[in-house]
């Protein structure tokens, strides 16, 4: 049986963890961790535990619904005249992730029977990624236990296995690696992203060099740490790297992280909670060190990695070697479509609609997922790319919404980020854009104990939160952000912290090198066109 838990709504409260605790289990006080696709012998207490969690984030042989009010009421009204779109138009979603699989599901939900087809780089069914840095790497749940509900289930023609290789718009067409085009009516991209790899190609095919974004990266890291090496080398220290560098140290394996940053997390929590979380990392033993890079990797005769020279002149010695970089978005196949897209992702409106090379909206193709990149009201309409499983959830739903409703009913997109990380036994969790900041305050709790909120704020007003073993509050200082409250919050709470005064957030300016440059040509506006000049030509 499926189960699939909401860890953007789990507070934590751990009833499930003594209601089914061959399921789940709470990795310190707060952390959860459970087998996606437990034995049907477990069903009864499955059933308990997710009928007794208090904010119902236990959800089984179903995927949850972000946007609730959308099971209320009639349909959403159909596209143009009657109801000729939902019964005959023709959806392509590219993509077969959890974005894709969430809007599959959706469209179907919401009425759509026409042809939906989804397509798949990968040979699986769509699978839930989050647990692939966490359970998968322990071995409480092996890596084909992360799928998500079946394809069969939607009524939908899955192509796995196929890239997609170039978009026609005009011919509103598809391309396929293996030569075949897919036509479409409307069409959604949920590409997502994919790890960044070792940038030496020599040295990032020696063996035991590893990336972690799918299950097969999965799969091979899990294998190489069962086999215990004698040190774990993790490059990176974002949310990724320091969760694979948690995992060895439950594993009890040596493990050094170089970060060439001051801090793990501080491109996404900023300096201040960045400094909490490398004492949290000292303190479970990870030989942490800041402010350095990996120059090179060196391997022996067989082709096995061996060690890594540091740019400090050190030298360190480990046979399995993590790249946690970050991630490119899968845009390649989207060149010369004339839709805006670039490493930025897919350029789209707040309705998931795509913006087209000269900055229209384009009608009939939709963004969701890593690979969107989206303005936010809440946040001054900047543009971002979130790489969150809650935001590819809610705007994939979005995007289904908008898919199958007229200009008149259709939604924005305007939930709140929200993410969580679970290492070295502390549940971190957040709510907002923590680097939209100038000043943090530690509004609850300790930082001593490594138990807190941390609460942002940019020009008076609370525009995060950042939670250590404390997500009930979450929702309340999600409601602040969104009505804007000022920041620092007056709180009367039993454990307000002692210490209130806000600070800067030390949050790192982004520079991104976009390798993309525009060019405009002609003269008479109704002439004028935008292109995109790749920096590789």
């Amino acid at each position: 049986m499926r189960v699939i838990v909401d860890l953007t709504r789990c507070q934590g409260y751990g009833q499930c963890a003594f209601l089914a605790p061959d399921v789940f289990t709470m990795n310190g006080q707060e952390a959860l961790l459970y087998d996606p696709d437990a034995d049907d012998a477990q069903r009864e207490h499955i059933l308990r535990a997710a009928a007794a969690c208090p904010v119902q984030a236990i959800h089984v042989d179903r995927m949850a619904t972000q946007h609730r009010g959308t099971r209320a009421g009639p349909a959403p009204p159909a596209v143009g005249a009657g109801d000729g779109f939902r019964k005959t138009g023709r959806i392509v979603i590219v993509g077969a992730s959890l974005a894709g699989a969430r809007a599959a599901g959706v469209l179907r939900r919401d009425g759509f029977a026409g042809s939906l087809t989804l397509i798949g780089d990968e040979p699986y069914e769509p699978y839930d990624r989050p647990p692939l840095s966490k359970q998968v790497l322990t071995g409480l749940a092996p890596e084909d236990h992360t799928l998500l509900p079946r394809l069969r289930e939607l009524d939908a023609e899955w192509l796995p296995g196929i890239a997609a290789t170039g978009l026609d718009l005009a011919a509103r067409r598809v391309r396929l690696a293996d030569d075949r085009e897919v036509s479409f009516d409307r069409l959604l991209i949920a590409t997502g992203a994919r790890a960044r790899p070792w940038p030496n190609r020599r040295e990032a095919a020696l063996e035991g060099v590893l990336p972690l974004r799918g299950m097969d990266e999965a799969a091979r890291l899990r294998e190489r740490l069962a086999a215990g090496p004698r040190r774990v080398l993790v490059i990176g220290a974002g949310f990724t790297g320091s969760e694979v560098a948690s995992v060895c140290r439950a594993l009890d394996l040596p493990v050094t992280v170089v970060e060439r940053g001051p801090a793990p997390l501080v491109g996404a929590l900023g300096g201040v909670i960045g400094a909490v979380a490398a004492d949290l990392q000292r303190e479970h033993g990870v030989d942490l060190r800041c402010g350095v890079t990996v120059e090179a990797l060196d391997g022996d005769a067989d082709g096995r990695v061996r060690a890594a020279r540091l740019s400090d002149g050190s030298t360190v010695e480990a046979d399995v070697v993590v790249v946690a970089l970050g991630a490119i978005r899968n845009v390649e196949w989207l060149r010369d479509s004339g839709l805006a897209a670039g490493v930025w992702g897919v350029a789209c409106d707040a309705g998931c609609r795509a913006f087209d090379s000269n900055g229209l909206v384009t009608d009939d193709v939709f963004v969701a997922g890593d690979v969107a990149r989206f303005p936010h009201p809440v946040y001054n309409y900047q543009f971002m790319a979130l790489e969150h499983w809650g935001n590819a959830v809610a705007q994939a739903e979005i995007a289904a919404h908008n898919m199958i409703s007229d200009q008149a009913h259709r939604w924005p997109h305007l939930s709140l980020p929200v993410f969580w990380s679970n290492q070295f036994g502390t549940n971190i969790k957040s709510v907002g854009v923590p680097t939209f900041a100038d000043e943090v305050v530690i509004a609850q709790g300790s930082l001593a104990e490594r138990r807190f909120v941390a609460v942002y704020g940019y020009r008076g007003r609370i525009t995060a939160a950042v939670t250590f073993d404390q997500a009930m509050w979450l929702e309340f200082y999600q409601r602040l952000i969104e009505r804007a409250a000022p920041f620092p919050p007056e709180l009367r709470t039993a454990d307000r912290a002692e210490e209130r005064r806000p600070v800067p957030a030390e949050v790192p300016e982004r520079l991104e090198a976009t390798q993309v440059t525009v060019m405009v040509t002609g003269h008479d506006p109704a002439e004028r066109r935008a292109s995109l000049l790749h920096g590789d030509r």
